[in-house]
């Protein structure tokens, strides 16, 4: 009974007079989602299945750990460096390639508690030369421009140009190769049609369209490769997000994947968390989140949508 009524109280997270199924809740919801979902998948990131289930059962509760040994409810990279590229963005008020390559640099300095390979090659290059992006390579086939690319999503949300060169820019920085940049625009696309109000179903046509297209990221039948690979990475999204009718769900389907799960699951939370809304994430969760790490995501949400409505005029 307890636990019921501590439900039904408005949680600490959010603003206070949140619309249901407005454009906040629905923004709020993907970028709450993102961080729900890293923090729940770091605690058996490169697990196998089996290691989750003799360890944890299905793991279902934030309760940090893992092997980078978090708190519960801390945050790796996935989240960290989307509100790196949020802030830059909103310091330039608008776009500054520039901006953005500081901000990850002051991101880096600041000895995140991860950082993928590749992040850190292209971060160290533009250090050493100053170049916004790196030669086109098969080595840059990770997921790391795509799990990042929410801020830019919301900044752009009313100009669709501006939201493909921007994405691929920031994109290129670390990550320069075709398949990275098609799975950032695909995930972006996604989140825009869910935060101008579709819901999953009418996402499905676009993901269809896509795998027609990229046939690489076939979905169906699963392959179960949840790896940091970015073919590996889309198949498991698209598995759990088409897949499972609601948030919690998806969000457990997605964790016990293990593999890369802080950002297999960080993707599925922000698109379920954008189509169901921050008012109906689950409050086991979303009151776990690291409580900075949340007022950040609220406060910078609502700047890149006030952002965005200005440059829509």
């Amino acid at each position: 009974m307890l636990d019921a009524l501590l439900l039904r109280r408005p949680s600490p997270v959010l603003p206070a007079g949140l619309a249901p199924g407005s454009l906040l809740d629905r923004a709020l919801g993907a970028y709450l989602g993102l961080a729900i979902g890293d923090a729940l998948g770091a605690t058996v990131e490169f697990m196998t299945p089996r290691e989750i289930a003799a360890k944890h059962g299905v793991h279902r509760h934030m309760s940090g750990g893992g092997w980078l040994k978090l708190a519960p409810g801390q945050v790796t990279d996935d989240t960290t460096m989307s509100l790196a590229l949020g802030k830059a963005i909103l310091e330039a008020d608008g776009w500054c390639m520039r901006a953005v390559a500081e901000a990850f640099v002051a991101w880096l300095r600041g000895k995140p508690v991860d950082c993928g390979n590749t992040c850190r090659r292209g971060i160290r290059r533009y250090m050493a030369d100053g170049s916004h992006a790196g030669p086109a390579g098969d080595g840059d086939a990770g997921n790391g421009a795509v799990m990042r690319n929410l801020p830019v999503v919301l900044a752009t949300l009313h100009d669709e140009p501006a939201f493909e060169a921007r994405s691929l820019a920031q994109a290129h920085f670390t990550h320069h190769n075709a398949l990275s940049d098609a799975a950032t625009l695909i995930c972006g696309r996604l989140l825009r049609r869910l935060l101008h109000g579709g819901r999953l179903a009418d996402c499905r046509p676009l993901a269809d369209a896509f795998v027609a297209t990229h046939p690489q990221f076939r979905f169906q039948p699963y392959p179960g490769r949840a790896s940091g690979y970015v073919v590996d990475t889309l198949q498991t999204v698209f598995h759990f997000t088409f897949g499972e009718a609601g948030f919690e769900a998806a969000l457990i389907g997605a964790v016990n994947r293990g593999d890369d799960a802080d950002t297999t699951a960080a993707l599925v939370g922000m698109l379920h968390g954008a189509q169901c809304g921050a008012g109906a994430l689950p409050r086991q969760w979303l009151d776990k989140l690291d409580r900075d790490i949340a007022a950040a995501i609220v406060a910078q949400t609502t700047a890149l949508l006030a952002l965005a409505a200005r440059q829509r005029r």
